[in-house]
């Protein structure tokens, strides 16, 4: 089987470290590298955590470096209200030694695409550490296969009536990467809110019976306790996997081609996905269905491997 390359750029985050976990154990997927960005936390505790699961699921060998800290030219938001003080409340790592790569998170990201042809590269947070690879060197673009984002919507926002938290932290980061002529494909709001971490899917976790499926579910208890008291939630959504099952199993996710434009003005629509299907040209495939059932089994699936 031929493995599909992946740079796995990301702000853990409860539903990133689960994408990492995909990342790590998926046959189909060969972890090239991983950035992080501030975005659920400050770049220190997204950088630690990030190194804590690397470690976790023993991808230490994994080059691993710290990106950008704040946006190209907003202040910061982080998201402690749902992740916590560390960013990934709920679960006690042991202690393991601090090692990041030499480079900044974007010139990592340049380094593995001119070392490799056919990279697919994923953004889970904001897209500022690709934003500035591209930035810095356009040539990279010809060696990305596509990118995967785990960000906007066709509908309604998360942190504003208008945008989703990944797209409205660095809304000019985003902007340059959906007009760079790389391909992409969009999981947004509209698909992952209906993936919910019910207390069915928790049972199910706890009953595999791994090292994987115990992260899975000690961070999702407090993941969801976090969004029943910040958004009134149930059940939260598991949204960054989404990225990650979209390239393992084709079928559990249905995409339409849509012109999709950013938000970047400073008004209450900043950072908003303008979704059209008929404004041309189509430059994004933009997620519109997702079977939640079969979501579910790989994630389970995966939780198995992680023994």
């Amino acid at each position: 089987m031929t493995k599909t390359n992946i740079i796995l750029d990301c702000d853990p985050g409860h539903d990133d470290a689960i994408a990492l976990l995909l990342s790590c154990y998926s046959e189909k997927l060969n972890l090239l590298a991983v950035a992080t960005c501030a975005g659920n936390q400050t770049i220190d505790k997204t950088s630690r955590n990030a190194l804590n699961l690397l470690n976790f699921f023993n991808k230490s060998d994994v080059p691993l470096a710290k990106g950008s800290s704040h946006p190209l030219e907003r202040e910061i938001q982080t998201c402690p209200e749902i992740h916590g003080e560390s960013g990934l409340d709920g679960f006690t790592f042991p202690l393991y030694k601090e090692k990041y790569d030499y480079r900044k998170g974007y010139q990592l990201i340049i380094d593995t695409l001119l070392e490799n042809e056919d990279v697919t590269v994923i953004t889970t947070g904001p897209m500022t550490n690709l934003a500035l690879a591209i930035l810095h060197n356009p040539k990279i673009t010809k060696n990305i296969k596509e990118i995967v984002l785990m960000g906007g919507s066709t509908t309604e926002g998360n942190i504003t009536k208008a945008a989703e938290f990944n797209i409205l932290v660095d809304p000019e980061a985003a902007n340059i990467c959906f007009t760079s002529g790389v391909p992409l494909r969009m999981l947004g709001l509209n698909v992952t809110r209906q993936i919910l971490v019910t207390d069915e899917v928790i049972e199910k976790a706890n009953a595999i019976h791994t090292r994987g499926s115990d992260l899975f579910v000690k961070l999702m208890k407090v993941f969801n306790e976090n969004q029943r008291n910040f958004f009134g939630l149930s059940a939260g959504p598991l949204h960054d996997p989404a990225t990650i099952v979209s390239l393992i199993n084709e079928d559990v996710f249905e995409f339409e081609d849509m012109n999709v434009t950013i938000d970047i003005s400073h008004s209450d629509q900043a950072g908003k996905t303008i979704c059209s299907k008929e404004k041309l040209p189509h430059n994004v495939k933009v997620a519109t269905k997702v079977n939640v059932g079969l979501y579910w089994e790989e994630i389970y699936k995966h939780l198995r491997r992680c023994k």
